[in-house]
């Protein structure tokens, strides 16, 4: 009988398992604490006067409109392009596929260029925008298009593979079987793609919210109005105002703390049903 020869990969596993734990300690957590030791380094009442201000709660609660708002937008319009995508055949669909995924490509800071050109006072719309006295740049409507554009392909992207492997039998199925189109999509479509759907909006969320390049072309850092928590803690740090910048991005950190833990409750909580669609 033969010797089993072992692998040599195998045999260098826990040091490239060390490797990675120690890379990410470096790039991960050390700036992570970092964040949070300078936040607290006048102690709890030094980090509480960050937040005493009314310009830090307008720009947390800018920040959480403009998730609220762009979130379901990109989470209605991904579901709508892997659905196209995935099940019709038709002309520019290798465009459509391109452009999902150009924002990915394209820097922030041109994403927010791209809307003043179009809505700033010189730009293309301006005349007609001046006519009927509507205003985008400056305004909540276009940090909410400039977030809409950097974070629309992380739903689309989470779905089109997931919807590319099921393929359409089960559709067919149910159309067959007299089912109408609505029907087929919440209790066909819907469930085999829901925990795809909730990892693009988790991922689409946690983008929204720390967006700073194409916000802030198009805020103009008016503050307690168009200024999120990134600007606010750009603009307090340009202060010199250490302890509050500090402070208000450990308000980013734990929100992105907060959608990585819901994402692995989740994967935890439904481990065996989120193998079965993966394997379906």
């Amino acid at each position: 009988m033969s010797a089993v020869r072992r692998s040599p990969v195998r045999g260098l596993a826990p040091l490239l398992i060390g490797v990675a734990l120690l890379w990410l300690a470096l790039v991960v957590l050390l700036p992570l604490g970092m964040v949070f030791a300078e936040a607290f380094r006048r102690g709890l009442d030094g980090f509480l006067d960050a937040f005493s201000e009314p310009d830090a709660w307008s720009a947390v609660r800018l920040t959480l409109l403009v998730a609220a708002i762009s979130v379901p937008l990109n989470a209605l319009f991904g579901l709508a392009a892997a659905w196209c995508i995935t099940r019709y055949e038709f002309r520019g669909k290798a465009l459509l596929t391109t452009l999902i995924d150009l924002p990915f490509s394209v820097s922030p800071v041109i994403s927010g260029l791209v809307w003043v050109l179009l809505f700033g006072t010189a730009g293309w719309f301006a005349p007609l925008l001046d006519a009927l006295g509507v205003r985008v740049i400056f305004t909540v409507t276009g940090l909410v298009l400039a977030t809409i554009l950097v974070t629309l392909p992380f739903v689309a992207r989470e779905l089109i593979p997931l919807m590319q492997q099921q393929g359409a039998d089960e559709e067919l199925a149910a159309v067959t079987l007299g089912a109408g189109p609505w029907a087929i999509f919440s209790r066909v479509t819907l469930p085999n793609v829901r925990w795809a759907l909730l990892y693009g909006v988790l991922l689409c969320n946690a983008r929204a919210m720390g967006e700073f390049g194409a916000v802030s072309v198009v805020s103009g850092h008016i503050r307690g109005l168009t200024n999120t928590l990134p600007l606010h803690v750009e603009i307090l740090y340009n202060e010199y105002d250490f302890v509050g910048a500090f402070a208000t991005a450990t308000v980013l950190a734990s929100l992105a703390l907060v959608t990585l833990l819901i994402k692995s409750l989740l994967e935890w909580r439904f481990a065996d049903e989120l193998a079965a669609t993966r394997r379906h």
